[in-house]
């Protein structure tokens, strides 16, 4: 788990201020109704220094969702972007996690906003490996669980809003209580989705396989820089639904995630995945993933924003 460092900083609404001093009202609009957007993503310690993993694609998400539910961002594209560079540096960390969240404040309650200010904030703090210190090379043991993704024209699982997490929530914590570290749910239909904050890939004769946005699946910033990759290596990424089945009998599986980063799982409801143990392509992938952050392969895609001190 995240562990706060209550000594930092963070930017609320325009100001740097004390983590202490970032409080709300109980009575926002955001406590009662979930009406947040928020992103996650990581700056890296690299031998070029600090850098940033695709922050402009994750603020380009933050105002696709906000757009979504309708929450004007009052606060330039140009301006969330600095903050987070801010937060980076007046922390002092080399590497961090960060989280800009947008969420409607205290005015009013009711289901309309009213006049409840929308307020932009930026924090971070350190984390390390999110599934567990072994998951990026052993692997983890998950379920897929009882509970079913948002179905269409529900709620839009494009957006990354606080609301939707309620679902996730319900998959993460059954998965918990029954000894796994994490669930992977299944759509409306019946194929299979996401997990609970994770995208997921499959490894099928040797073909790379995920299920497509249209099965409740967050567009992952993560997973197009792994579809993105697998291409440089050769492989090509089929997007389709995928019935549970396939999961037991794939030769590989792996989540994709900011927080997860590439994680490889090594059995789904005691079923054990391949070889039990992290899959040589998934391998092949974290190889690429971690040359490009830490600069051994030219940054052609312009997906790292250097931070300096």
């Amino acid at each position: 788990m995240s562990a706060f460092d209550e000594s930092a900083k963070l930017w609320f609404s325009g100001r740097m201020i004390d983590w202490k001093d970032a409080t709300i009202h109980v009575m926002s609009h955001v406590v009662h109704y979930g009406s947040a957007v928020f992103e996650g993503l990581r700056c890296y310690d690299t031998p070029k220094g600090s850098a940033i993993f695709r922050l402009k694609e994750h603020i380009q998400r933050l105002f696709n969702s906000a757009k979504i539910y309708r929450i004007d961002i009052p606060f330039s594209f140009e301006e969330v972007f600095n903050a987070c560079v801010d937060v980076i540096k007046i922390n002092g960390w080399k590497d961090a996690y960060l989280r800009p969240i947008v969420f409607r404040g205290y005015d009013s309650l009711g289901v309309a906003p009213g006049n409840c200010p929308n307020e932009v904030v930026v924090g971070s703090w350190r984390w390390g490996e999110y599934l567990g210190p072994e998951a990026m090379a052993s692997g983890v043991d998950v379920r897929v669980s009882s509970w079913t993704r948002m179905a269409p024209n529900t709620f839009p699982a494009l957006a990354k809003c606080g609301a939707n997490y309620m679902n996730s929530q319900l998959t993460k914590l059954e998965a918990m209580a029954d000894g796994y570290v994490e669930g992977i749910a299944l759509d409306a239909g019946g194929y299979v989705s996401e997990g609970s904050g994770e995208n997921i890939f499959l490894i099928m004769n040797g073909n790379i396989l995920t299920p497509p946005l249209g099965a409740s699946v967050l567009p992952g910033i993560t997973r197009d820089s792994v579809i993105h990759l697998a291409g440089e290596l050769g492989y090509d990424v089929k997007e389709m639904l995928i019935p549970r089945e396939m999961l037991y009998i794939a030769e590989e599986v792996f989540f994709t995630g900011s927080a997860a980063e590439i994680t490889p799982i090594r059995s789904i409801d005691r079923i054990t995945i391949g070889s039990g143990k992290r899959g040589p392509i998934a391998k092949e992938l974290q190889d690429r993933f971690f040359a490009y952050i830490n600069g051994e392969i030219p940054d052609d895609q312009g997906w790292l924003t250097y931070v300096n001190f």
